[in-house]
């Protein structure tokens, strides 16, 4: 039985969402061509599958209850087994797994031709994009604080940005033409679909159903507001909390992404070493031979705004802030007044009771 493997190990912020859920859209569609993103069972979705696996791989236990993904990774690996064609694989936590449970992922996918996909994108979007991520999910650090130690290269992101680092450990026993680079362009459009369906060998018409899931960006004011929030109500990070579905699905992927704000932007004074990285990168691709879809001019940083144009997320001021900060309460008080009482409910459910005795 032929079985081809493509395993998209990010990076974070470079359009994952987007793939995941455009592949799951079309699962059954791509099925037909013999290819396959695989779940575990109807009632999850293939997404939340691969999420679960990736944190069972890398021996991580965050984003829900603990042990919810215990058992995942093997669950995934046997039902990759009993394929055959092309099987796609999809989570950015991957990127910056150690040379161990990279070892142990590659030898759990034996008797398949193994392929990596890495999705990169320049630091001047990636690094704004992946702190304001960070807050999204319950981190309370300054932006300054953030990209001291981004430069330092210890945050979870940093790493998974690291191109040569990652796919020095991913590559390791591969061809180079088993290894796929896919490049972000500048401007969203279709392409990136199409340079993914062109790394992963599959015809885009193979995939008609659009996706309208996309992480939109807040603005300097949305983000420093979540991040108060944060602080305020102690938000924990990386796991599952009671506010995250008011704070994070409510408020920040959804009502405070339609406010007309600045955007959130790299400071000029970085653009110089964001420059040397994608120098470094593209050395690094280029000695390689790995295969590229896309340009490789892509993961340059854009010219930087001048200094004096640049807005720090770390000093918005008041009156932007409590703008931000009413349109956010007038959500929430909405949000409040349309959830039924608890104790109507429950006087609900029981007169339910009452009447099938």
């Amino acid at each position: 039985m032929s079985r081809r493997v493509y395993l998209h190990i990010g990076a974070p912020k470079t359009g994952t969402t987007y793939l995941q859920d455009r592949l799951a859209l079309n699962a059954n569609a791509l099925a037909e061509h013999s290819v396959h993103f695989p779940t575990k069972s109807p009632l999850v979705s293939p997404g939340l599958f691969h999420f679960r696996a990736a944190l069972d791989l890398l021996d991580q236990d965050w984003g829900g209850k603990p042990g919810h993904a215990r058992g995942s990774w093997e669950a995934l690996v046997r039902k990759v087994r009993r394929l055959s064609g092309t099987v796609i694989i999809s989570h950015e936590i991957l990127a910056p797994a150690s040379p161990a449970r990279v070892a142990k992922a590659k030898q759990d996918l034996a008797g398949a031709e193994l392929h990596i996909v890495y999705s990169a994108r320049d630091l001047g979007r990636q690094l704004p994009a992946a702190w304001q991520e960070s807050i999204k999910q319950g981190r309370k650090w300054t932006y300054r604080r953030y990209l001291r130690r981004v430069e330092n290269r210890r945050p979870w992101f940093a790493r998974a940005f690291d191109l040569p680092a990652v796919l020095g450990t991913w590559s390791a026993g591969l061809s180079p033409e088993q290894v796929h680079v896919v490049t972000v362009p500048h401007e969203r459009s279709d392409a990136l679909w199409r340079r993914f369906c062109a790394a992963f060998g599959i015809d885009p018409a193979w995939a008609p159903e659009d996706s309208t899931r996309h992480n939109e960006s807040l603005g300097v004011a949305e983000t420093q507001l979540i991040r108060q929030l944060n602080r305020r109500m102690d938000r924990v990070t990386r796991r599952e909390s009671s506010f995250d579905e008011l704070i994070r699905g409510m408020l920040a992927e959804d009502r405070l992404v339609q406010r007309n704000s600045a955007p959130l932007l790299l400071p000029p004074r970085m653009h110089a070493w964001a420059q040397s990285e994608a120098d470094r990168w593209v050395d690094w691709i280029k000695g390689s031979g790995v295969d590229v879809v896309g340009d490789l001019d892509d993961l340059s940083p854009a010219p930087p705004v001048a200094e004096e144009e640049w807005i720090d997320p770390d000093r918005v001021g008041p009156k932007k802030q409590l703008a931000a900060a009413l349109d956010a309460l007038t959500a929430m008080t909405r949000e409040a007044a349309r959830r039924p009482d608890p104790e109507d409910a429950l006087v609900a459910r029981i007169r339910r009771a009452t009447r099938r005795d």
